[in-house]
């Protein structure tokens, strides 16, 4: 496979693992809403996805969405496993392990469903709108698509991964911002979206 690809296909798969494991932890925002940190890397996720199908096509783009599904499904095993396993006596992080890595573990699972629909729809709707525009604006092609996509992810992973943990209040206030802050994030990030195009276009 062509380095640049694998190159890219790391950092996408980086960027997801971070959004699963660091994202549990909330932060203030304004009017009394919340963000996951998840926030700084998730957007990466979705432009990664436009930026290999612009350059590679439709179908090394769904390979991506697809290595996305594989490696959630990995790491929800691994995950279950570490948490199932008897607990050392000396091991005297047992309960904050517990407690971080349970939620992760719903977080694993929330990303893997919201994958299985946000993604697609944010490909689908990327190659849509490229076919509408002729493969002319991609920046606009791009932030479209992740405004659909990014609120699907949002709501789907949001239920799941905070259902129980926080009242629906509290979850709506984040999957809201949430969703728009990461469609800001995505806009902020298109400068890189086309320097990630060049990069991967430079000497083919």
């Amino acid at each position: 496979m062509n380095q640049k690809i694998l190159i890219a296909l790391t950092m996408y798969l980086t960027a997801l693992i971070a959004s699963n494991t660091l994202g549990i932890k909330l932060m203030p925002f304004i009017f009394g809403t919340h963000l996951s940190t998840a926030i700084f890397a998730f957007p990466i996720v979705f432009l990664m996805t436009d930026i290999i199908g612009e350059v590679y096509g439709k179908t090394i783009s769904r390979q991506f969405v697809r290595m996305g599904i594989y490696c959630n499904i990995i790491f929800l095993i691994f995950n279950f496993l570490s948490n199932v396993m008897p607990v050392s006596p000396d091991f005297f992080l047992r309960e904050s392990y517990a407690e971080i890595f349970g939620l992760s573990l719903r977080f694993s699972l929330a990303s893997l469903v919201a994958f299985a629909v946000g993604e697609y729809q944010d490909v689908f709707s990327f190659f849509f709108l490229r076919a509408k525009f002729g493969g002319k604006y991609f920046w606009l092609r791009s932030n479209l698509s992740n405004l659909w996509g990014q609120l699907i992810d949002s709501a789907i992973w949001s239920l799941i991964a905070f259902a129980g943990v926080y009242p629906i209040k509290t979850i709506i206030m984040i999957i809201i911002p949430w969703w728009l802050f990461k469609f800001i994030m995505g806009v902020l990030y298109t400068p890189l979206s086309y320097w990630g195009i060049w990069l991967l276009r430079r000497g083919d």
